[in-house]
């Protein structure tokens, strides 16, 4: 594994690839890593496609490596990064993956699928390689962000899972320098100790969080309808909060929420949303015990 800290980004020359790239650098710079800019090349690709009846595979490569160079030089020089670059064979998605692992990537930065677009959908590549990395993956849909991240939104239900991403949260926030702003949905007004609970959870992370020296606000979202509105719901409330950068999610076991965040009708909530998703695998950081929650 590389001793070299590094953010992965996967490129398809794309504008949405682009300015994940963009957004990299500037988390790259805060936290002193470097980029590998990742291009991996499919046989059914465009550039395949293009070049099968004048031009073999290798020279494919080749222009694809100058083209990746280029951009790589470009970007470098405006940030400051420094930025590698390299060539995979293979499918998208578990090549990205691969890659990440090989070369112990502590953060995937993404655009989403530009070919998702008429599906209405995140994409195959983008919603497998939020499920299978381990590393946190934050995919970017958007075509216009700030440089940095004013605000972190940190949607919280009851389970156990859920509440592992405040640790997570904390770090991202100290880089940036960002508050955090922490949110429950409440759709069932009638049951008392449903928000009793939620009330009692935001209470303590609202104090676990602004003890570790970061500004928080914490709220209960009312909702008339059912569980299966708190997905909009919440990004409706990002989006009306107008400083909210990065939104934090669990990828897996976070009942209530990924559940439903990983079907059809929530990818096209989280491929349509203007703000970016932070992504993060359960194992990767620990569950809180301090103050019981």
């Amino acid at each position: 594994m590389s001793e070299i800290k590094n953010i992965l980004v996967p490129i398809d020359f794309n504008q949405k690839s682009l300015i994940a790239l963009e957004q990299a650098t500037h988390v790259a710079k805060l936290l002193k890593y470097d980029i590998m800019l990742l291009y991996v090349h499919e046989e059914t690709g465009i550039f395949s496609k293009i070049f099968s009846d004048s031009k073999g595979e290798e020279k494919i490569l080749e222009i694809l490596q100058l083209k990746l160079d280029e951009i790589a030089s470009g970007y470098s020089s405006k940030s400051g990064v420094l930025i590698k670059t390299m060539l995979g064979k293979g499918k998208v998605q578990s090549k990205i993956v691969e890659i990440a692992e090989m070369i112990d990537s502590q953060l995937i930065i993404m655009g989403t699928n530009s070919e998702a677009e008429a599906k209405k959908t995140i994409g195959a590549n983008t919603h497998k390689v939020i499920r299978w990395a381990k590393c946190p993956v934050i995919t970017i849909n958007g075509l216009h962000h700030e440089n940095g991240c004013r605000s972190i939104l940190l949607p919280l239900d009851l389970t156990i899972e859920t509440r592992q991403k405040v640790t997570k949260a904390i770090e991202m926030a100290k880089i940036f320098g960002a508050t955090i702003k922490v949110v429950s949905a409440l759709w069932s007004k009638k049951d008392k100790e449903i928000i009793d609970k939620l009330k009692k959870q935001l209470n303590m992370v609202h104090s676990y969080i602004e003890e570790r020296g970061v500004v928080c606000h914490s709220e209960i979202i009312e909702s008339t309808e059912d569980e299966k509105t708190m997905i909009p719901i919440i990004l409706n409330y990002a989006a009306e909060q107008g400083d909210v950068d990065l939104i934090m999610i669990m990828t897996q076991k976070e009942v209530g929420f990924i559940d439903y965040f990983m079907d059809s009708n929530a990818q096209e909530v989280i491929r349509t949303s203007e703000i970016p998703v932070m992504c993060i695998a359960p194992k990767e950081i620990g569950i809180i015990q301090s103050k019981g929650f």
